[in-house]
């Protein structure tokens, strides 16, 4: 609208407040023909120009028929059809329509006066759902985030994958992913492609913004991911500043982040690992934006120049990075992204080790193995000879592990070190001869070998030399051999017996047991038996008689018991007239 016309709007708006009550339109015809609007666009622009008052605010205003219980259990259902993708497939009307029809929910009002049962309309269901906040478009609303912030370059690193979309690497070189071809209804051509198509690894420094971008083929692996940030903590170019450890290292919970040759790397790198919850991955934004920044700013100019090898992608892509960190203003520091970098101190920027170093030290999780008396361990199917690992006792357990880098006929031994840092170990694999002896073993007649003393042996040598009062081994096996009292008889075995003072207990009065004791018989002996007894204690006296006077005085057998009186019996003088024991009479007098 022209100031003419604005004028004349302001009139026609003046004219027709002041106007009587039913005169309004002729004057808006009026208007509308002399300006040659339509009567419709002349409401609409008579409301830009004229001040008018606000409606007045209804009694009921903020109240609804809907029970807040109603309006939850409406807002359920629908949340309930909303896909992953954040479409929701159920309507407010049939979520209502079927919670009406199963009697949860009445959602109406009865008309007191008539008894009619009047249902509430989708619109006057939808209001009351944004006046509770139960609408679904407000429940999908991101939850309030928070602002993070590093302390300096190379404090926090975030790193994330991503496939890409646009490009796959065929023989041929890179080329453009037809969407007509390549797409989630024709799998069998996604598959064809699986392990051709481009992954991207994104690393971005927080403070700074530095952006580091580096193309791997297959999948999201532990070992891509372990080479991509070896590379990135490398210095690479006169050209790129960006390089080091970083102190902290965000990323998501995927399975090449979780794995255990990712996290032992880091540990031993001294990078604090955080992994951010599932779904929350904004957490990350920066890295996430950074994608987003690769595919405008990089890869579509792929489509111009195709690529004829992965090698050539990540010189480009290098080229770009390069361009891109130090040309490129960041809208939060106002600066480029290296000129940030550049005021890391010397404090700040931890250098890495070089590239076989790091990957010695990703290696995935170890496991126990048992030291045996032939200084081996088993691990994977196979023994491993760890005599040379420090320290090394039989009998003791040692971390051990597959070093992915590595050959197979190898393996890592983990050890703490006194700084309490992991320390790595490489063991080799013992190989089997024609006839199953380890290539270690010695020959028999020709070679002769032995393993160093391990810390057990020479401890036991100390002891050995403490005990016998020595200072070398010689010494203390002559004493061993002289029989010498260990510690020089300096200490008593029995002291701490002699020396205690024991108690003084009173006594204790008891009640006596009255026990049947039990009756032990022997049976008798018969004469021949009783005889064999008798003869040896009187030689000189046994006679045939003897033994005739034995079956006579003791027709049924002699008791046991009764051979020292039928011994004292037989030696009384001969003019005694011998008669059975139980018989014999004491004579007195003449």
């Amino acid at each position: 609208m022209n100031p003419v016309q604005t004028q004349l709007l302001a009139q026609i708006a003046q004219q027709a407040a002041s106007a009587p009550h039913g005169q309004r339109t002729a004057i808006y015809k009026a208007g509308a023909a002399e300006l040659g609007i339509s009567l419709q666009t002349l409401q609409r622009k008579l409301k830009e120009v004229s001040v008018t008052k606000p409606r007045k605010r209804r009694s009921d205003a903020g109240c609804s028929a809907l029970p807040l219980e109603e309006a939850q259990l409406i807002s359920a259902v629908l949340l309930e059809s909303i896909r992953a993708n954040n479409k929701q497939l159920s309507t407010i009307e049939r979520a209502v329509e079927r919670l009406r029809s199963n009697n949860m929910i009445l959602a109406g009002r009865v008309d007191e006066a008539t008894g009619v049962f009047q249902p509430l309309s989708n619109g006057a269901v939808s209001r009351a759902l944004r006046s509770y906040k139960l609408h679904p478009e407000q429940l999908l609303h991101d939850v309030p985030a928070v602002s993070l912030a590093s302390k300096h370059p190379n404090h926090v690193w975030q790193v994330d994958a991503s496939i890409s979309t646009q490009f796959y690497l065929a023989d041929d070189g890179a080329r453009v992913m037809n969407k007509a071809e390549f797409y989630d209804g024709k799998p069998a051509n996604l598959k064809k492609i699986e392990r051709q198509r481009l992954w991207r690894y994104v690393i971005t420094d927080h403070t700074s913004g530095t952006v580091y971008l580096e193309y791997v083929l297959g999948a999201e692996s532990a070992e891509n991911l372990c080479n991509v940030l070896i590379n990135a903590m490398q210095k690479r170019h006169d050209s790129d500043p960006f390089h080091g450890v970083p102190w902290m290292l965000m990323t998501d919970p995927g399975a090449a982040m979780t794995s255990g040759i990712f996290r032992n790397l880091c540990r031993a790198m001294s990078i604090d690992l955080i992994i951010n919850k599932v779904g929350n991955a904004r957490a990350k934004g920066q890295v996430e934006q950074a994608h987003n920044i690769v595919e405008r700013e990089f890869e579509s100019a792929l489509k111009f120049q195709a690529a004829e090898s992965l090698e050539q992608i990540n010189a480009w892509a290098g080229q770009w990075m390069r361009y891109y960190n130090a040309t490129s203003i960041h809208t939060r520091t106002r600066r480029t992204r290296f000129g940030v970098w550049q005021l890391i101190t010397s404090e700040q920027l931890r250098l890495a080790p070089a590239i076989e170093v790091c990957r010695e030290l990703a290696i995935s999780t170890p496991e126990e193995r048992k030291v045996s008396n032939l200084l081996q361990v088993s691990f994977r199917g196979a023994q491993f000879d760890v005599s040379s690992v420090p320290s090394v006792m039989v009998g003791e357990k040692l971390l051990i592990t597959r070093n992915c880098w590595r050959d197979k006929d190898s393996a890592t031994v983990v050890l703490m070190g006194d700084d309490g840092r992991e320390q790595y170990h490489v063991v080799e694999r013992i190989e089997k001869g024609e006839f199953g002896f380890a290539g270690t073993s010695a020959i028999i007649g020709e070679q002769y070998k032995r393993h160093a003393e391990t810390p057990a042996q020479l401890s036991r040598k100390v002891l050995e030399q403490l005990a016998t009062g020595t200072t070398n081994q010689a010494d203390a096996e002559a004493a061993r051999k002289a029989k010498t009292v260990p510690f020089g008889g300096l200490i008593d075995p029995h002291k701490h017996v002699t020396d205690t003072v024991l108690p003084a207990y009173l006594p204790r009065r008891g009640t006596s047991l009255n026990v049947n004791a039990p009756t032990i018989e022997h049976a008798l002996l018969t004469h021949v038996e009783a005889a064999k007894l008798l003869r040896p204690r009187m030689p000189d006296m046994w006679s045939a008689e003897t033994f005739s006077w034995l079956q006579q005085h003791y027709p049924d057998g002699i008791d046991q018991e009764q051979l020292d009186s039928i011994e004292t019996e037989l030696k009384r003088p001969a003019e005694v007239v011998r008669k059975p024991l139980s018989l014999v009479a004491v004579v007195g007098g003449n």
